[in-house]
């Protein structure tokens, strides 16, 4: 079992290694070889866990993802869904150097999804998944069941959160980001307000 550990955790070295290249010198930087310099191994060590680039480039997409889904998933549940949600949402927006990082890097990664098709269905499965979470915030935050308009308010949430992460991105050098938490906050307080108004 230890060697099964060992492997899972040189592979998300050499994933850490390929973001580190594509912040310090973009996708196209990204190579077998380059990797294996960042990373501080020979190219037969990286080759051996990763054939081929496309390999390399998608495991690091996809421990990316499952990163998130961790932090979602570990955040913790209160009884207020405003909360919960404002909790959840904040994990997706760039208001950390880590969160930063993954953010350039997933749209890098995006971009690349033209050159590297497996990237496509990560990027496709990633979207679905926030989208859906942002419609079951919607659902806990009125009080209704999915309907027409708890998909629509889902998509108003998705599409703040990617809004707001753009703008973070592009206001790095801000020191605080915690504006674009208020946004969130207030958007959440909206759906939540229909909740007692008694309206869809």
């Amino acid at each position: 079992m230890p060697r099964t550990l060992d492997k899972q955790a040189r592979k998300a070295q050499l994933a850490e290694a390929v973001w580190d290249v594509i912040t310090d010198l973009g996708i196209a930087a990204v190579s077998v070889r380059s990797v294996a310099d960042r990373a501080g191994v020979v190219v037969g060590s990286l080759r051996h866990v990763f054939p081929t680039r496309t390999d390399l480039v998608t495991f690091s997409a996809e421990l990316m993802v499952q990163r998130v889904q961790q932090r979602l998933a570990a955040t913790e549940r209160t009884d207020d869904p405003r909360v919960d949600a404002v909790e959840q949402l904040r994990h997706l927006l760039p208001l950390t150097e880590q969160t930063r990082v993954e953010f350039e890097v997933t749209i890098a990664l995006i971009a690349e999804s033209v050159a590297e098709p497996a990237l496509t269905e990560i990027r496709d499965v990633a979207h679905a998944d926030l989208s859906r979470l942002c419609t079951e915030l919607a659902e806990r935050l009125t009080g209704r069941p999915r309907d027409e308009n708890t998909e629509r308010a889902g998509r108003r949430l998705h599409a703040l959160v990617d809004g707001l992460a753009m703008q973070l991105l592009h206001q790095a050098d801000e020191v605080d980001g915690e504006w674009a938490v208020a946004m969130v906050r207030e958007e959440v307080d909206n759906l939540y307000r229909t909740r007692e108004l008694g309206e869809h």
